[in-house]
């Protein structure tokens, strides 16, 4: 365990916390790019998250991810671009991080220590740690205070590092990958702890997972890194009703694809099924095409697909 992800999860300054401040959005990242040596692991990327909002963030190996959610955390500096929570620009006030959590996959524990101990560290250093809390829902877990973070099982471990997290009471909770080393039911568990802690709280959360079955009931906004580049960024509900699977003549499909903006196409000689971003909407009149929806899982894999990672344009015209 570093240092930085000790202080991301445990602390992020003195400053007095400010829950009552109003902000334009939780997360606002503006051309952000950071580079190691001569390999840019993020170039320009640009998104806004509304505050209250649980966000899937997902993306294959490699896209930048954990880059990106290390520079929202304040762990590392950005090359270019820069990123404000709740309006202010990370690294530049302490109030902005003191009202973060990070969780990373590699759960800050410390092995030799109990769980008392861990929540006495987390009191220690977070002047709004909410002790009664977390002793309260640990032994709703029943998960012993005096038992070494070292004996516990994967399930509790994770259990006992969210519930450090939202003992902090952060506004923003960052969690990468904090799933991905549990068994399907610790999974579950872990889940629906969290969706529990966000409705006690209203924080905002930024849950990053290669699994979009585990977020798929979970989040309401969605974020889909590839190649270092934001591809899409929005509500759920709307990508969901503006995206449809389009299936027709083949020979129709090259005038369709033209009209909006394609996500994939697959064709055989005689049919194609495009998955293309429409406008709300928006009508079918064409009698030899059908239009049907797509699940979230369906979405993120042809976003992913793509052979370019940028983003796609608003559609502009409809299908008639």
């Amino acid at each position: 365990m570093t240092a930085g992800r000790t202080a991301g999860i445990f602390g992020g300054g003195s400053g007095e916390y400010a829950s009552s401040t109003p902000s334009p959005a939780a997360l606002e990242a503006v051309r952000l790019g950071k580079r190691y040596r001569s390999t840019w692991a993020l170039r320009d990327c640009s998104l806004t998250v509304p505050a209250g909002r649980v966000v899937a963030f997902v993306g294959p190996n490699g896209a930048g991810k954990s880059t990106f959610l290390h520079l929202v955390a304040g762990l590392i500096a950005p090359t270019r671009g820069s990123v404000r929570l709740f309006g202010e620009p990370v690294g530049q006030r302490a109030e902005a991080l003191a009202r973060v959590a990070f969780l990373a996959q590699d759960k800050p524990l410390y092995d030799g220590f109990t769980v008392a101990d861990m929540l006495r560290f987390g009191h220690h250093l977070n002047p709004r740690w909410d002790d009664s809390f977390a002793r309260q829902r640990l032994t709703e877990l029943d998960i012993p205070l005096n038992r070494k973070v070292g004996k516990l099982s994967g399930g509790q471990q994770a259990q006992v590092a969210l519930t450090i997290a939202v003992a902090k009471r952060p506004d923003l909770l960052v969690m990468d990958e904090p799933l991905a080393n549990l068994d399907p039911v610790a999974r579950h568990d872990v889940m629906r702890s969290l969706m529990a802690a966000v409705a006690e709280t209203q924080m905002t959360v930024v849950l990053s997972s290669h699994v979009v079955s585990d977020l798929t009931n979970a989040c309401d906004w969605l974020v889909v890194l590839n190649r270092g580049q934001v591809q899409i960024s929005g509500e759920v509900d709307e990508l969901l009703a503006t995206h449809r699977l389009l299936s027709g003549p083949a020979e129709l499909a090259d005038g369709v694809a033209a009209r909006m903006p394609v996500i994939s196409d697959s064709r055989s000689e005689r049919q194609a099924d495009l998955l293309a971003r429409t406008s709300p909407g928006t009508p079918w009149h064409d009698p030899r095409w059908t239009a049907s929806g797509v699940s979230l899982e369906e979405l993120v894999l042809a976003y992913l697909r793509r052979p370019d990672a940028t983003s796609l344009p608003h559609p502009t015209l409809t299908l008639s």
